[in-house]
């Protein structure tokens, strides 16, 4: 009866764990996400990449996290492979930095943050005091969930089944390494992974050497977590995951076999076992940054050979074209036609996305080769958006129900939003781009500032979409509307701050008004259309009545 209530406890403390993780980190995503790109691509330099990798698994709580916003800005074009996989160093030596912060005795501050967090959470209608409230007691419940692990492990401490157990990971140094690779892997933390080996550790749960080999397990183990979760993005993505696994491990095991063969592990002990442990932890990463930073850059022809296709991905956006995920042989079958115009909503989404992506570059170069490969991507959003018209135009109606005839005409409109989304991007953006550069027009450092973050606002908001497009998620349907408002409010924020460094004299604020300003209004536009996926949720959720859906509507066509 002890052991069922040891693991009950112990397998509730590690959800608690995991959940907090996971909460502190969609918090300061969806505060800051729209950032990253900005963040992860302005160094040029491996050590400067490497140190931004440090800082956002800091903020992100995550090693992974980083790995996957790398592997994504690779598959894009915007990160060559040295310098993703620098950021990705520097990510593992940032998360863990964060668990000496995390380790430290801070239960005192915990009512504290549950009081104030939840406050801003429930009582803040701003969204980033909801994100602020929402990390707050995130953090939280970290030290809460720690607290419960101690409680859950303090009574069998003395028992015979924990000692037995140590006591076999202490003489197979192996089977350690293996058991922390698979629990880095199955709680897809190495945050939380270590955090439990550091606390197991300080109650005396288990020795210092078996911690030593659960913890260089670990660190195999976290680099298997981005391999998993890129598996199906192109290999130029995967390639810097795999790099990082293939150097990661390499070093796990050699410092395992090293520390165990050819030394002592508790040669590392110089303080308390958890703080030794913490120590050999940020230790191991550090030293690996150390050793491969200056390989980056030769490690990328190996990965090419191991991963063929590992290619630099280009940045032409006309260059790739992708077909139709619609199939016209699901079209009587309403459940498979549905999940097929998702499909294909999702890849007119990613174009979208790719070309919406490029504008603040087109902005500061006026490449007319860009700006041609836009509106050539603009061609093949168009031609979704005719295979959608075609493929509903066959569907048989008699075998809809009308739930799911709402559902379908939803989904149409939505096509036709981002139809719209394109055509302002490729005709409306790239002609002001054109005339910018016809009369010689500069933005003011603060009006461009401005621009940038409301673009990397729509970015992050094209992602939401497609996670409401994909999980018709009622909370994601809800933040995406509040993330409209804050558009908006962004605007107007803007155009009063333009209109105030004219009347101030500025000249190129006067000579870049219009290109300002027209500016402005496309961004809302792109994101009014981006937001519409959001209130057909809302309003089979009982969130939004129909009248106000229908004045929602209008109101979206008036903005366009």
């Amino acid at each position: 009866m002890a052991i069922i209530s040891f693991l009950i406890s112990l397998s509730g403390a590690t959800m608690l764990l995991l959940f907090a993780v996971r909460m502190v980190q969609t918090g300061i995503e969806r505060s800051f996400g729209a950032s990253f790109q900005r963040v992860l691509t302005q160094n040029k330099s491996l050590m400067g990449s490497s140190a931004t990798g440090v800082a956002l698994a800091i903020v992100l709580q995550s090693s992974a996290a980083v790995a996957l916003l790398t592997a994504g800005f690779a598959a894009s074009g915007f990160l060559a492979f040295p310098t993703g996989l620098a950021i990705v160093l520097g990510g593992d030596l940032g998360s863990a930095l964060i668990i000496q912060i995390l380790s430290f005795k801070m239960d005192w501050l915990i009512p504290m943050l549950l009081a104030f967090g939840g406050w801003l959470f429930v009582k803040t209608d701003h969204k980033n005091g909801r994100q602020l409230g929402r990390i707050l007691m995130g953090v939280a419940f970290i030290l809460i969930s720690l607290q419960f692990l101690r409680e859950a492990v303090t009574p069998i401490r003395d028992s015979a089944f924990l000692p037995a157990i140590a006591d076999y990971l202490s003489r197979d140094f192996v089977t350690a390494f293996i058991v922390g690779a698979a629990l880095a892997f199955v709680m897809h933390s190495s945050v939380a992974a270590i955090l439990m080996c550091v606390t197991l550790v300080q109650i005396g749960a288990i020795p210092f050497d078996a911690a030593l080999s659960l913890m260089l397990g670990a660190n195999l183990g976290s680099a298997f977590i981005p391999i998993w979760l890129t598996r199906g993005m192109p290999t130029v993505a995967r390639s810097i995951p795999a790099a990082n696994l293939l150097v990661r491990g390499s070093w796990a095991i050699l410092v395992l076999l090293g520390l165990n063969l050819a030394a002592d592990p508790t040669m590392l002990m110089f303080t308390s076992p958890s703080q030794s442990l913490i120590y050999a932890h940020i230790g191991f990463n550090l030293s690996l940054l150390i050793v491969v930073l200056p390989f980056c850059r030769v490690l990328e022809p190996v990965l090419q050979m191991l991963m063929p296709s590992a290619a630099p991905a280009g940045n032409n956006l006309g260059e790739q074209e992708v077909g139709s995920a619609l199939d016209p042989s699901t079209a009587e079958t309403p459940t498979l036609a549905i999940a097929s115009l998702r499909r294909e909503l999702l890849h007119m989404v990613g174009l979208v996305e790719r070309m919406f992506k490029s504008v603040p570059d087109l902005y500061e170069t006026g490449d007319r080769d860009k700006i041609r490969a836009v509106r050539t991507q603009d061609y093949q959003v168009n031609k979704s958006l005719s295979e959608i018209r075609s493929f509903v135009a066959h569907m048989p109606q008699e075998n809809y129900t009308k739930e799911d005839k709402k559902i379908v005409r939803g989904l149409m409109d939505y096509a036709i939003r981002l139809e719209t989304a394109g055509d302002v991007i490729a005709k409306t953006m790239t002609t002001i781009v054109e005339e910018k550069y016809e009369i010689h027009a500069e933005l003011s450092s603060e009006g461009w500032a401005e621009l940038l973050r409301m673009h990397e606002a729509v970015v992050a908001n094209l992602r939401l979409a497609s996670n409401v497009l994909v999980s018709d998620d009622l909370e994601s349907a809800r933040l995406l509307v509040m993330e409209k408002s804050e558009i908006k409010r962004s605007e107007r924020k803007s155009r009063k701050n333009h209109l105030t460094r004219l009347q101030s004299g500025r000249g190129d604020s006067f000579r870049s008004s219009d290109v300002h300003l027209e500016t402005l209004r496309a961004l809302r536009d792109v994101n009014s259309h981006i937001a519409a996926i959001a209130y057909p949720v809302l309003y089979r959720n009982g969130q939004l009545l129909e009248t106000r859906l229908i004045q929602e509507m209008d109101l979206h066509e008036e903005d366009s």
